[in-house]
């Protein structure tokens, strides 16, 4: 039987092994969700709720230790793994205390006597889940998936099972009832048999855009719904009556937040011509001071990425866009020291065709682009295969607002850099995926839209 192993990307040493389970066993765990899901979808919204908020007491009670395993298995900085943490906590309560009046009956008026359209749960809901937010990418699934009715299965990443692990547990620690969430440590060669069992009705995706193409090709196949938050190369673009600090600080955090693993961070950002230099100096000076280092220091402001792998293939785009023309103004060079760590990278007069321009780029590395004016800045920022998130920085917040209108993604914000809130909803459209997470619009993404008529 073979297994997954986790290793500390700050020190590349070995932390824990976890074994892998067969796909008879996954299979198993699929119909257990599914008789579940049976009685559970009978479940009233209170009781749901009860648990929900239950789960969110589990999260508030275990936050140190599951920062900390974040932390260790994935390299986030501990106080940014507190955060996740949190976050995860709001998204329950969030979706205990709303769901009910979210999926509440739609009254609408037709001749018949009475019509309306109900919301009613499908079944077992797959996810594939990825690294960089182990607990928050999948609370963010679950939370609505099983305030709806549904049951869910995870298949997480194998480089943070520590993760999924705690999170299964948590669930139990939660009470609820088994089934109704399972982790499923299992080889990606069978994600096609899960997708393809009877028992899952639909699978939501977070990860690269060649992983979703496969995922999504497999469960069209099989007339299975899906959602898709895949990568982006989410675009910023500076105005020149921006305030120069604001943006740099700005960009500073979107391109180290997180290691500069985060599908909605800042990574392109689009000066106009009248700045860019002003920017780009200040930008480089900020990005000098911030510490690369132990994320278990407090003191550091970016730690390690995830895995070396993974670091090396960023590097080689670091590399390529410098041969396409790309200006190296800081970092870009693999330290000599233990860990998948990277440091700080800036490059300069990035164009349409380069590598560090076309292609995302996960991790601590930015890409500044001149555009001639506002005009000009729009274009390139659309000139791009994904459509995550961006961002404009102005002082005029109604010219920013109509540079947002004009932004191709599924977030737009005007001086501030994109975060995903349970308010509002959240994905993707050209290759960042489609479908919608979080708020009333990603809780009704997996419930049967019904029309009932009533002659």
């Amino acid at each position: 039987m073979s297994s997954t192993i986790s290793i500390n990307p700050a020190t590349g040493e070995k932390i824990s092994e976890y074994q892998r389970i067969e796909l008879t066993e996954a299979l198993t765990k699929v119909q257990l969700a599914k008789n579940t899901y049976d009685s559970w979808k009978g479940k009233p919204f209170s009781e749901r709720s009860r648990l929900m908020h239950s789960l969110a007491d589990v999260l508030e009670t275990h936050k140190e230790e599951y920062a900390q395993l974040a932390t260790n298995e994935m390299g986030k900085m501990i106080g940014q793994a507190r955060k996740e943490i949190e976050k995860c906590i709001w998204v329950c309560r969030y979706y205990a205390d709303k769901a009910e009046a979210l999926l509440a009956n739609k009254p609408v008026e037709t001749e018949a006597a009475k019509s309306y359209v109900t919301f009613q749960p499908l079944g077992v809901v797959l996810a594939v889940m990825p690294w960089n937010f182990p607990f928050y990418q999948v609370i963010r699934f679950a939370a609505p998936a099983l305030m709806a009715g549904n049951t869910g299965i995870l298949k997480h990443a194998s480089n943070v099972q520590g993760c999924a692990c705690a999170l299964e547990n948590a669930f139990k620690e939660a009470g609820f009832p088994e089934g109704a969430f399972a982790n499923l440590n299992l080889d990606s060669k069978h994600i096609k048999d899960i997708i393809e069992d009877k028992n899952i009705v639909a699978v939501t995706l977070t990860g690269s855009d060649p992983a979703g193409r496969s995922v999504a090709s497999i469960a069209g196949q099989n007339l299975k719904k899906t959602v898709m938050e895949l990568g982006g190369s989410d675009a910023y673009i500076i105005l020149e009556d921006a305030d120069l600090e604001m943006a740099t600080d700005l960009a500073l955090l979107g391109r180290l937040q997180n290691n500069g693993q985060t599908c909605i961070a800042a990574k392109r950002f689009v000066v106009v011509d009248q700045i860019y230099d002003a920017f780009l100096d200040r930008y480089t000076e900020k990005m000098r001071v911030a510490k690369m280092g132990d994320p278990q220091d407090e003191s550091s402001y970016y730690g390690p990425m995830a895995r070396a792998d993974l670091r090396d293939e960023l590097h080689e785009q670091v590399l390529k866009s410098v041969e396409q023309g790309g200006r190296l103004i800081m970092g870009g060079v693999i330290p000599d020291r233990p860990g998948a760590y990277y440091p700080a990278t800036i490059l300069a007069d990035i164009k349409p065709g380069m590598e560090a321009f076309d292609n995302e780029m996960f991790g601590p590395v930015a890409s500044v682009i001149r555009a001639k004016d506002e005009r000009h800045a729009i274009a390139l920022a659309n000139n791009s295969q994904y459509g995550l998130g961006s961002g404009v920085v102005t002082s005029n917040k109604e010219r920013g607002e109509q540079v947002a209108l004009q932004l191709e993604a599924g977030s737009s914000f005007v001086n501030k850099l994109v975060a995903s809130d349970p308010r509002m909803p959240f994905g993707g459209i050209k290759n960042s995926g489609y479908g919608r997470e979080l708020s009333g619009y990603g809780i009704q993404e997996f419930v049967n839209t019904k029309s009932i008529w009533i002659d």
